[in-house]
Order: C-alpha cells, then structure tokens, then sequence
C-alpha cells in the first residue's frame, strides 16, 4: 500500500531539528513527529509519548512490518523511548535528537541492537 502523502510529508520535515516537547517545524520529537505524518498520511490523529503508542498499538513482527506501521527502539533504560513511522525496504522516518528528522535503516547496527517491536495503529 503505497501512500504518497507519507513521503510527501516526510520530505517536507527532513533535517527539522529536534526539540523534546516540540511540535512544529521549528522543532519536533519522535513521537510528536510520528502524530505529524498519521495525520496528514491517513487523517489519524495519534498522540502520547513512544511509550504510550506502542501500547496502543497491535504488535507486529520485523518481517510482518508494512508501511506506516510504527517502530518502537529501548534506548534509554530499557523502556520504550523512540520511535519511527515504517517505509519500505527497512527504512523508516524518525525525528532524532543529533540530526533533527531523518530516514534510517532498521538494518544499521545502532537501531538493531536498540529495535523494540512494531506496532500497528487500527483504522
């Protein structure tokens, strides 16, 4: 299922700094970014932390993932606390604290040791 609006809306945000608690593209976090494209890719509003989505979510596994589909990382204190919207072919967009918004492999070695699960927001 290809929806162009994802890509559209994610290019648009690349390379916005990130800022906890930020909201709009003077700064944005991972999960407040991840509301940015539900809403404007599907016209769903989702919100709360990395944390709160990924309970609120039907859990996927890694080779079940498919577009749109959240993916969750334990990067602090083993507890949720990133997140990213699924693309295709492993790539997935997420608002980081180093690089602002970005697209990256679930495949680097980084978000391999770090990957969490997946999950998907019911319609």
């Amino acid at each position: 299922m290809y929806n162009p609006m994802l890509y559209k809306t994610a290019i648009e945000w690349l390379k916005t700094r990130y800022q906890y608690g930020g909201k709009n593209s003077n700064g944005i976090d991972c999960s407040d970014f991840c509301a940015v494209l539900y809403d404007k890719a599907y016209g769903i509003k989702i919100s709360g932390s990395s944390a709160d989505l990924c309970a609120k979510t039907v859990h996927v596994k890694k080779e079940d993932l498919k577009e749109g589909d959240l993916v969750f990382f334990k990067i602090q204190k083993n507890r949720v606390s990133h997140v990213g919207v699924y693309l295709t072919n492993n790539k997935f967009a997420h608002a980081t604290t180093q690089a602002g918004v970005i697209v990256s492999d679930l495949n680097e070695s980084y978000y391999r040791k770090y990957y969490y699960t997946a999950g998907r927001v019911l319609k």
